[in-house]
């Protein structure tokens, strides 16, 4: 098993501010998990008396509509924390969180994390500065929805998609989301995000290989997400 001040969650997120003795207690006090692709690590609504250490993998955030879609507000890489807000907040889940790709990831219980709240500044500041970084990031979001075309969303997307998760040997998009859970990041219906991939392919933008994505011309994609 991974040690905590060896592990890549350690080097990227809030807990890098921790000590040694803080994660020795740390790793006597995780829980360990595989989620398996599909599966929730926690649901809108629930009480997650804690937070998840993503060691490997790649999850969505995402809130249920009333008309019952899925609209996917983020997505979570190896190296980050997820339950951060509800634990400062105490508040329920507001967020659906459900593996892409089979996970490692690791429980740390509140009463842990809240000791280590209490008696390391730097720890609290960078939790702190993690949240409002998402708020910046939702607040960003609600713009570009409500300002772009769903034609500039999708390019837009795809650029981060690329950017973030990087590309296969064969060029392709890594992270390999559907088509439906592509049409819940950019806010429309699974048709529409179907015939908008189909222009883009045909205009040479991207390729499209059986479910997977290959950027081709990433300059006039950029240039349309703008």
């Amino acid at each position: 098993m991974c040690k905590c001040d060896q592990c890549i969650v350690r080097e990227f997120s809030s807990l890098k501010a921790l000590n040694k003795e803080e994660l020795i207690r740390m790793a006597d006090c995780k829980t360990s998990y595989t989620i398996k692709k599909g599966e929730a690590i926690f649901e809108e609504g629930e009480t997650v008396n804690g937070i998840f250490c993503v060691k490997d993998g790649v999850c969505k955030l995402s809130k249920l509509s009333a008309n019952g879609k899925d609209q996917i507000v983020k997505l979570v890489k190896s190296g980050e924390l997820l339950g951060q807000r509800s634990l400062i907040s105490d508040e329920p889940a507001n967020l659906s969180a459900v593996a892409l790709e089979d996970m490692q990831v690791c429980f740390i219980p509140k009463s842990d994390i809240m000791a280590f709240f209490n008696n390391n500044n730097q720890f609290s500041m960078n939790v702190m500065k993690t949240i409002c970084g998402d708020l910046k990031d939702a607040d960003d979001h609600m713009v570009s929805m409500a300002q772009k075309s769903v034609k500039e969303r999708l390019a837009e997307t795809l650029i981060y998609l690329e950017d973030t998760f990087g590309k296969n040997t064969d060029g392709t998009l890594r992270i390999q989301i559907s088509r439906e859970e592509l049409a819940g990041m950019i806010g429309t219906a699974t048709e529409s995000c179907i015939r908008l991939l189909s222009e883009l392919n045909k205009n040479g933008y991207i390729e499209l290989i059986g479910k997977k994505i290959a950027i081709i011309d990433r300059n006039k994609l950029k240039r349309m997400a703008e």
